[in-house]
């Protein structure tokens, strides 16, 4: 048996990805959009409204709607899930979904003739979750920082960051004390839905682990005097801590309604910005990965483990052993989606036609679109800045500045990495854009490569499902499902002309925040 399951809980959609890892072919994949298919949870970008901008939260009650969703989907399509070996996840970073006693009994008594949804309700201690876009822990980050100043940045990997499941748990301990009380078990979403899928309480695994400020990378142990500070008996609280390869258990006899097979081995899940490593086959150093999605992420596998002094960059586990560094820009493809639909543009003009009828460097016309809250750099209050009146601007070059002042930013905020990438991956919705691709190619200097799987996150899933259950060895299944299909060469006379504007844009940046 050689087929092997992924599946991706992101911002706005669950997705899945079959693969045959003999004939290195992706055998079916589907996806369950939460607005457009789960409208009953009012989040039409995945999060629920709420008058604070720096406040994101979503209803774990969705995402399990959207799991047996895409199970379905995946069964009424015709997969052979009764040739499932192996089963792995991904799940957006950061988020944290709060359990009482009761999860575990639950999750052993699933009845297949009722909804996930219905029957896991009772288990929550907080009925939403925050996600990696919520803002709203900046006075808890500043007491974090102030206790331990640059151990956590040092041990963690990161410095305090409003995002990460720490804060947003000193946060509710702090407001919701009753609440947190009751809370017995602290999910991330990758080991919430691995637990529903294994029937048991999943461990989490170093690379979604290392997103929570909570996670000593020296020991790969839970740091005991953070948690302590953080939130009273959170140490208590967090399940094991766990490599990548690592089975959780055997698939619960709840899914057998959809084909699967009652025991098949779920591997632990991991984040998906692990996971994209892993998808784009970019584990070992030398290659780095852009991923164009909600957000854009710049990440790649690390030589050696070091820290950003600015604090921006991350550190996270690589699956496949070691370390990844990680920077995250939360203004990504619903910043691309604003701009496109303020210039009345289709998709077509966005990703091709505008920067054809424009010149690169766009005559030093760029933008700060921070339509959202932003991560690097920190920027709280949202509030798009231009260095130029984009009412007199053409639609053409408006696009040419959101796309060219994301490539600079990337480049300028990865720097401390200090690593020579011979080549970049890049996945996610918009790497199809060729325009984008040439702008990223004469920014970084460097050759784009894109991959025949967009949904990285998914496909790393199942690789890693087949690499912990399988036994193959990754190289071998990059060489199979990770080959570029299409390279796009940087061209000097532009390149020249984006290393000249990086200390444009440097300095345009730094006024901005001032």
């Amino acid at each position: 048996m050689s087929l092997y399951l992924g599946i991706d809980a992101g911002t706005q959609s669950i997705k899945a990805e079959l693969i045959d890892v003999e004939s290195g072919r992706i055998v079916e994949s589907c996806a369950v959009n939460f607005g457009a298919e789960l409208p009953q949870y009012g989040a039409p970008n995945g999060f629920c409204p709420h008058p604070d901008p720096t406040v994101r939260q979503a209803d774990p009650l969705m995402w399990l709607d959207a799991l047996d969703r895409v199970l379905e989907k995946l069964r009424d399509a015709g997969a052979p899930l009764d040739r499932v070996a192996g089963i792995s996840g991904s799940g957006q970073q950061h988020g944290s979904v709060c359990l009482n006693a009761e999860f575990p009994r639950l999750l052993a008594a699933l009845d297949p003739a009722r909804p996930l949804a219905g029957q896991l309700a009772p288990a929550l201690s907080r009925p939403l979750a925050p996600i990696w876009m919520d803002r709203s822990t900046h006075a808890e980050c500043e007491e974090l920082d102030a206790r331990f100043g640059e151990r956590l940045r040092l041990d963690t990997g990161s410095p305090a960051i409003e995002r990460f499941t720490g804060p947003q748990l000193r946060k509710f301990a702090k407001e919701q004390p009753a609440a947190y009380a009751a809370t017995a078990s602290v999910h991330l979403v990758s080991s919430f839905l691995a637990s529903v899928l294994a029937g048991k309480p999943s461990p989490i695994d170093y690379g979604d682990g290392a997103g929570m400020n909570l996670l000593n990378l020296k020991s790969l142990q839970w740091d005991a005097e953070i948690a302590e500070f953080t939130a009273p008996g959170l140490a208590g609280k967090l399940p094991a801590a766990a490599p990548s390869d690592m089975v959780a258990g055997g698939l619960s006899p709840y899914f057998e309604k959809y084909g699967l097979r009652a025991g098949t081995p779920v591997a632990v899940f991991s984040g998906d910005n692990p996971n994209s490593l892993v998808g784009t086959g970019a584990t070992e150093p030398g290659v780095a990965v852009i991923s164009l999605g909600t957000s854009d992420t710049f990440f790649a596998a690390m030589a050696d483990f070091k820290t950003d002094p600015a604090g921006c960059g991350h550190v996270f586990g690589n699956p496949a052993g070691g370390f990844m560094s990680l920077i995250c820009f939360a203004n990504g493809s619903l910043a691309r989606e604003r701009v496109k639909e303020e210039c009345g543009a289709d998709w077509n003009f966005f990703d091709r036609t505008a920067c054809e009828t424009t010149l690169p460097g766009n005559h030093g016309k760029l933008m700060l679109p921070y339509f959202e809250p932003e991560n690097t750099p920190l920027v709280l209050t949202p509030g798009v800045k231009y260095n130029f009146n984009p009412n007199d601007a053409t639609p053409a070059e408006r696009i040419r500045a959101v796309l060219e002042s994301q490539a600079l930013s990337m480049r300028l905020h990865s720097r401390w990495q200090q690593a020579n990438f011979k080549r970049i991956r890049v996945t996610g919705g918009a790497s199809k854009s060729p325009a984008f691709r040439q702008i990223l190619a004469d920014v970084f200097e460097a050759p784009i490569e894109s991959i025949r799987v967009a949904n990285s996150a998914a496909l790393g899933a199942a690789l890693r499902a087949a690499n912990a259950v399988g036994g193959i060895p990754f190289p071998e299944l990059y060489r199979k499902f990770c080959a570029a299909t299409e390279t796009v060469s940087p061209i000097p006379a532009n390149a020249r002309i984006y290393a000249g504007r990086l200390p444009v844009f440097r300095q345009f940046e730094a006024a901005s925040r001032r």
